[in-house]
């Protein structure tokens, strides 16, 4: 199986589609229950928010969704190209050319420049944009060359943000991107990913548990228990600026 090249026929709007997805982990004499029969589809270049109390499968979803875990039941599929029963090879090479990643910690390699832990992920994809066009991006064409340490953690988190959309991906995943950050800083950062969606058309997937930034959302999927307990479709989004957090 080549996940590189999804199906040539599989060219609708639907990005992922999960059936009956079920994640248990084995923790010795307990089993957790982290997802439970989990419908979901998301679509080409839609931004989406992923709201609910801790426990409740948010990032469980996400990393299935990423490649970076299994389901213990169900299915999941990426442009029409099964996941469920990908080996570990193929799912790295899923990852590194269709998946972008976010996390709360910014994961900054300290001795390279921005400009630099930017290249870490160009230099292994294959149509990747320069590492300054991609801090363009995000606001930060001034700060190439300064070191992790001379940067504040808004602007760290957007390097992060330029390293995961450099190579291009068609999936951008965000797990409490803003977690770590004030109001202000927060908001700038949601700026550039709002600003990621809709110039690079890449479908976007935010955990939060601030309610406010749902409101910027195309839709809120809402996670109780490890299953979807609502979804709600904003008619009217606010920008980051209008967000009260």
């Amino acid at each position: 199986m080549d996940i590189s090249k999804p199906s040539p026929a599989e060219h609708n709007d639907t990005v992922f589609t999960t059936r009956g997805l079920t994640k248990v982990y084995d923790m010795g004499d307990v089993k957790v229950h982290a997802l439970r029969g989990v419908d979901l589809d998301l679509y080409r270049g839609e931004f989406l928010v992923l709201l609910g109390a801790s426990g409740s499968g948010k990032s469980t979803l996400l990393n299935i969704l990423g490649g970076l875990d299994t389901a213990t039941e169900g299915s999941v599929s990426y442009c029409g190209t099964d996941l469920t029963h990908a080996n570990e090879s193929a799912l790295t090479n899923y990852r590194r050319h269709h998946v972008g990643f976010v996390f709360q910690f910014y994961n900054l390699i300290p001795s390279l420049t921005a400009e630099e832990n930017v290249a870490v992920v160009t230099e292994i994809a294959d149509q990747p944009m320069k590492p300054a066009d991609a801090l363009e991006i995000v606001g930060l064409a001034e700060r190439l060359d300064h070191f992790p340490a001379q940067l504040s953690g808004g602007e760290q988190q957007r390097v992060a943000i330029a390293r995961a959309i450099a190579k291009r991906p068609q999936v951008l995943l965000c797990d409490e991107p803003t977690g770590a950050l004030d109001s202000a800083t927060g908001i700038i950062v949601l700026e550039a990913l709002q600003r990621v969606n809709q110039e690079l058309g890449t479908t976007t997937a935010i955990i939060t548990h601030n309610v406010g930034i749902a409101e910027m959302a195309d839709r809120v999927i809402q996670l109780a228990d490890g299953r979807i307990s609502n979804i709600h479709t904003n008619e009217q989004k606010k920008s980051p600026s209008e967000i009260v957090w």
